[in-house]
Formats: C-alpha cells, sequence, structure tokens
C-alpha cells in the first residue's frame, strides 16, 4: 500500500547481450545502482535480459533457459537489489511451470517483497519471433500492483500493440504502463523498420487513457541459428498526454529517467472524462 503521496522517477534502459549471463544481470545491476543514485525509484529492464533473445529460432536446447517462479534465483538476487536500493524492479524471466512454459515478469516492490507476476497474453509467431514454439499465452490476466511508490501494470513486448492490454491495466487504476520489449530487424524484410509504428502505438495508449507509459528494448546484433537479428534500441518513456520525454536512441547503451508528477497526472485523467465518459453498454455489441 502506498503510504504516501511519492512522485515516480522511472527509467527505462537498453542492454545490449551476450551468452555470459552473469555478465548481463552484472551489467543490469550496475544500470540499476547509477540510476538510484540520481533518485529513480522505478526502473525497467528490457525483456528477457539475461540472454540473447534466444527466439529468433525454434531450438529445443532453449528450453534448459527456464526456470521456476518459486524458489528463483534471478528473482531473489533482484529482490535484494530492490531492498537494498529502494527500488521497484519488474523483472523479466523464462518461467517453467510443471511442463508448461511462459514468458513472464515478476514485480518486486521497493522493500524486496515479490508482489506477484504476469504472463505474456499475446505470443507473436513471424520470422525472427518464434515465441509460440516456447511460450503458452499467459494465464495471469492482466494485474495492477500498488507498489510503495505508485500503482503500476505491466505487459511484455508484443501485449503493446494490443490496446485492450493497455486499457484493461487503466481500468484497474494504474498510473504508469511498464513494458520490458525486444523488438528489431524483420528477417524476412530488411526493409521494415518498425520503430515509428512502435512508439506511436504506446503513444495512443498513454494519451488514450492518460498514464505513463514506459519501455525498455534491446539494443544490438544477435545471431542465434543462422538468424541474424538487429535489435533497434529506443527504449522511451512517455507521458500522459502522448508525449515522447526520453528517447534513447539506437545503440546507446544505459538508462533514461524521467520525473512523474503523480498528483497532477491523476487530477488530469480525471478532469479529462474519459473514464467517466466510457459507454460500456456499447461495446459489448
Amino acid at each position: 500500500m502506498v503510504l504516501k503521496m511519492v512522485n515516480p522517477v522511472v527509467a527505462c534502459s537498453q542492454i545490449s547481450c551476450t551468452w555470459d549471463q552473469d555478465k548481463n544481470i552484472d551489467k543490469a545491476e550496475q544500470l540499476i545502482n547509477k540510476a538510484v543514485k540520481k533518485g529513480v525509484n522505478i526502473f525497467l529492464l528490457q525483456e528477457l535480459f539475461t540472454s540473447p533473445y534466444f527466439c529468433s529460432s525454434q531450438d529445443p536446447k532453449f528450453f534448459k533457459l527456464a526456470q521456476p517462479f518459486e524458489n528463483n534465483n534471478l528473482i531473489e538476487k533482484f529482490s535484494k537489489i530492490a531492498s537494498k536500493f529502494s527500488v521497484v524492479l519488474p523483472v523479466s524471466f523464462f518461467e517453467k511451470d510443471k511442463n508448461s512454459y511462459y514468458n513472464t515478469v515478476a514485480i518486486i516492490d521497493s522493500n524486496g517483497e515479490v508482489l506477484g507476476k504476469y504472463r505474456k497474453s499475446h505470443i507473436p509467431q513471424n520470422p525472427g519471433y518464434e515465441e509460440k514454439y516456447y511460450f503458452s499465452p499467459g494465464n495471469s490476466g492482466f494485474k495492477v500492483w500498488e507498489t510503495r511508490v505508485c500503482k503500476i501494470g505491466v505487459g511484455i513486448c508484443w501485449d503493446q500493440w494490443f490496446p485492450e492490454c493497455a486499457r484493461s491495466m487503466a481500468l484497474e487504476g494504474a498510473d504508469l504502463l511498464f513494458y520490458p520489449s525486444a523488438i528489431g530487424s524483420e528477417p524476412q524484410d530488411p526493409t521494415i523498420n518498425s520503430k515509428n509504428h512502435w512508439q506511436t502505438v504506446m503513444r495512443g495508449h498513454a494519451a488514450a487513457n492518460m498514464v505513463g507509459v514506459i519501455a525498455s528494448n534491446r539494443i544490438g546484433n544477435e545471431l542465434n541459428n543462422d538468424v541474424n537479428m538487429n535489435f533497434y534500441g529506443h527504449s522511451i518513456i512517455i507521458n500522459e498526454t502522448g508525449e515522447i520525454v526520453k528517447d534513447m536512441g539506437n545503440d546507446e547503451e544505459g538508462y533514461a529517467s524521467y520525473t512523474f508528477d503523480l498528483e497532477s497526472l491523476r487530477n488530469k485523467r480525471s478532469e479529462w472524462g474519459l473514464f467517466r465518459d466510457r459507454r460500456e453498454d456499447l461495446y459489448s455489441k
């Protein structure tokens, strides 16, 4: 429960990843360490940040990367980091639950408490994004967590293309929406650059729901079983009117931060009447 009004100081981030998982985790921890010294209290890491994006090809060996939610070493490590630095951390990981596999984010509050998890709902299946091979569709539903900073919702990458995801979390009271991501080139057509489309969709979610939107993408070139992927970064923070207030560029490794005025954001949303004037009686037809 939020004990007092705290303005969210959020950070998006982006790193390049190798198959040295410890190095990737150390790199992420170093960024968090730097960010909290500048006042950041919610830090978003990118999707599946402990390794290269293995979903670019279908290979059964990568199922060995999955770990259960309970007694998870990665979550335990970042829980300690969250507690040490008083920072909220949505942490992406490859989850194994009995014989099922999910693309999951653990939500860790700033006191180190694990509030729960969200499982990716929309699973893509396109060249370079072979996720249906690895992941079952999430069954957690869209959730909002009341952290010690503010109320947050979390979607994962392909979820961010669906307005229903953002609206569902906004209806549950989210102030900010976080999207860890892995998006870049399209192997079937190297002329496609989806960056502008990707950012525009998220700007729409922010403006239509009057919430902040934060997305962290990966950067760098990754070769996986002859599939070459270039991830374009451009991790962003978008304010409640859809304005991009931070954009990291396509090859910058690090983080960018922004402070939301929480009281002002909530007042604007109430005054604008977007949720007052909804017509649920029409939407089900």
